[in-house]
């Protein structure tokens, strides 16, 4: 018998090769480079825009010029951060002071101003939460030393203004004492049709922002009130000796021609408006840890922050609550710069509620396409709460479900 098994299993068929099929793979592999070159062009093309300036495309118009200049920053959000931690009490803390550790926090929230690339330009185009700055937008008029001293200036007294607000507000008596003359800015005389300024006044050529007037005609001045009293009996277009110390350039003596006031033309003024330079005195020692931080928009949060652990009960109603705003020692909230990119990085971090200035520009009548540019960087889940002073703070936190404000001096008397 014949085995067929075996033979069957030997002589099986093989399948003929395909015609063409060697043609194929040689030429597959002929253009397999390609897509490997692209890849290579665009890996460099990207690294490439990483490092060009953004100035080759970037350009923002100067409002104070009119003309159309390179816009190399640009300005973006930056953090949400817990107020609530930076709050600091002294080991000597007095033992009827109570502290009441809050559940929920409040945040402040901050901007940066980075140098833009090609890359980060294009990735922001359209980005309401991303605003192009021209080297003035950032960096003003004032030298790189005037303005750290106004931004750190501005923070000590936000922290030192949010310190007295919040310690009277939780029923303990704070003092104030009055403080050095620190120009804040050279005020302007002729405002022009298109809201900038066309003549400031003749101080400008004297004094600059963040300069301290230490003397004026030979007396040793203490407070803005002591500069006042030089200035009585003076008349417009006197000229007064100023003893000044300015950063980095140390003190130095100029002559200031002065004029009339553009409210009282009576009253006779250098014209600058000061800092507010006063010393809060507290009844014990605490403290806000700003760091390295500058500007004085988190003063309502500092306030807040400080009434929370001062106090008892949960403002926030033990949620997070963002906050941004200057506070003045009458509890007025005032107004900020950035309002887009902050309310992006409140989105950012998972914050939901935004308590901002009722001051804004954003916010006024008129102003819609800015309202929407707000609304688009919080993408319309951040809800913004305006508040004008710190009673109509207390009173939104309360509309949100935190716990009214008791004082210490209520709890005593019950």
């Amino acid at each position: 018998m014949t085995d067929t098994t075996n033979d069957t299993v030997l002589n099986t068929p093989q399948p003929a090769t395909p015609l063409g099929t060697a043609d194929t793979i040689v030429s597959g592999s002929r253009w397999a480079w390609v897509p490997a070159v692209l890849g290579l062009v665009a890996l460099l093309g990207i690294c490439a825009a990483a490092l060009i300036p953004a100035t080759v495309v970037a350009e923002k118009e100067n409002r104070r010029t009119m003309e159309v200049q390179e816009a190399p920053y640009a300005q973006v959000p930056a953090s949400a951060e817990s107020v609530n931690d930076r709050v600091l009490f002294g080991s000597d803390l007095p033992d009827d002071v109570p502290r009441f550790a809050p559940e929920g926090d409040f945040f402040f929230v901050t901007v940066s101003a980075p140098e833009q690339t090609l890359l980060s330009w294009f990735a922001g185009r359209g980005d309401p939460a991303i605003d192009l700055l021209t080297e003035e937008d950032k960096f003003g008029v004032r030298t790189a030393s005037q303005r750290r001293a106004a931004a750190l200036q501005q923070m000590r007294t936000a922290a030192q203004e949010a310190q007295f607000v919040a310690l009277s507000a939780a029923g303990y008596e704070p003092e104030i004492s009055l403080g050095e003359v620190v120009v804040q800015e050279v005020l302007c005389r002729t405002l022009g049709d298109d809201g900038l300024c066309e003549e400031f006044f003749p101080s400008d050529l004297a004094i600059d922002p963040s300069d301290t007037i230490l003397e004026a005609e030979g007396v040793v001045l203490n407070s803005v009130e002591d500069l006042s009293a030089v200035l009585e009996g003076k008349a417009p277009g006197d000229v007064v000796e100023l003893k000044i110390r300015r950063p980095d350039e140390g003190i130095l003596d100029v002559t200031v021609e002065l004029a009339a006031s553009p409210d009282d033309p009576d009253r006779t003024i250098i014209g600058f408006r000061p800092f507010d330079t006063r010393v809060v005195t507290l009844p014990f020692e605490v403290s806000i840890d700003t760091g390295r931080i500058g500007g004085p928009s988190a003063g309502l949060a500092f306030t807040l922050a400080l009434i929370d652990e001062l106090t008892p009960g949960e403002l926030t109603g033990g949620t997070n609550i963002a906050v941004t705003g200057t506070i003045s020692l009458d509890g007025s909230v005032g107004p900020i710069g950035g309002l887009s990119q902050k309310s992006n990085a409140v989105l950012q971090h998972g914050v939901e509620v935004f308590l901002v200035p009722a001051s804004q520009r954003e916010l006024a009548e008129g102003q819609d396409e800015l309202r929407q540019k707000l609304d688009d960087a919080g993408h319309g889940r951040v809800e913004i709460v305006p508040v004008a002073n710190l009673e109509e703070a207390l009173a939104a936190l309360e509309a949100l479900g935190g716990d009214p404000l008791v004082p210490i001096g209520a709890i005593d008397a019950t």
